[in-house]
């Protein structure tokens, strides 16, 4: 899910240079992107599945808290003409170890809806019962909450599932803002594939998720997210009150910075 990236050729002196028109690094600022360990907190990450087990992986979502118990987040680019898709949360060497989950319904912004902006590349998804009858998925693997208008120069670890491969890989650094709509990170080797992966703060909230600007980046050493404000707080709020009366007389309401819900 992640573009190629965009090169433009500059000449000196005879000598041809090719340099990224985005996704520019800052020395020393670069995560180090390891294995992620089979924790409790990273059972809540999952890969998102064409179909099931026997089809290819394609982006990542996470369990975040809801009143269903039932809820994940994503980028919404994930789940465009996306029918049967299903979350395997805690994936792992072609296992599924705490079942799979079809994604029932989902939901994304009316500005996504309208014309894919880059700054609203956020999506919900309720869960269907899943492959653990009887339970679900928040029963099973616990949820992050979810936090709108954290600052965007925070040290946050990121976890996705690379297409290639079967097994989650983990980075922690420091988030900086791009712009005044997204954030970035510069963590190696996140291809296509980890697009929806979560950011997680320090306290385990879910601050962002690969997403926004090109899909996630046109380099796979530098990674986008849309920063998480009063728009992303109401779609978690319209999602996690389905089922309560006037939900959308909250829709206009924008979190205090730093609000965490959950």
């Amino acid at each position: 899910m992640r573009h190629v990236s965009q090169l433009r050729a500059l000449s000196a002196v005879a000598v041809l240079l090719v340099i990224p028109v985005y996704g520019d690094r800052e020395a020393g600022s670069a995560g180090t992107t390891v294995t992620a360990p089979a924790t409790a907190a990273n059972a809540r990450v999952g890969a998102l599945f064409d179909g099931g087990l026997d089809g290819d992986h394609f982006c990542t979502a996470s369990v975040v808290h809801s009143a269903g118990h039932d809820v994940i987040v994503t980028a919404a680019h994930c789940l465009d003409d996306q029918g049967d898709a299903v979350f395997v949360p805690g994936y792992r060497d072609g296992q599924a170890p705490y079942g799979t989950w079809p994604v029932k319904d989902t939901y994304t912004d009316d500005a996504w809806q309208e014309d894919q902006s880059e700054d609203d590349d956020v999506a919900f998804a309720v869960l269907g019962p899943g492959s653990l009858t009887g339970a679900q998925v928040e029963d099973v693997v616990g949820a992050a909450r979810l936090t709108v208008n954290a600052p965007a120069d925070g040290k946050v670890t990121v976890v996705g599932y690379p297409g290639d491969a079967d097994t989650p890989q983990s980075c922690t650094t420091r988030s900086t803002p791009f712009g005044d709509t997204q954030q970035r990170v510069e963590c190696p080797g996140y291809p296509g594939g980890t697009s929806g992966s979560p950011w997680a703060a320090a306290d385990g909230s879910v601050v962002g998720v690969i997403g926004g600007y090109e899909e996630g980046g046109d380099d796979p050493d530098v990674s986008y997210s849309v920063r998480f404000g009063g728009t992303v707080g109401a779609l978690y709020q319209l999602v996690t009150d389905q089922k309560a009366s006037c939900v959308s007389g909250r829709q206009g309401n924008s979190p205090s910075r730093g609000a965490a819900f959950g």
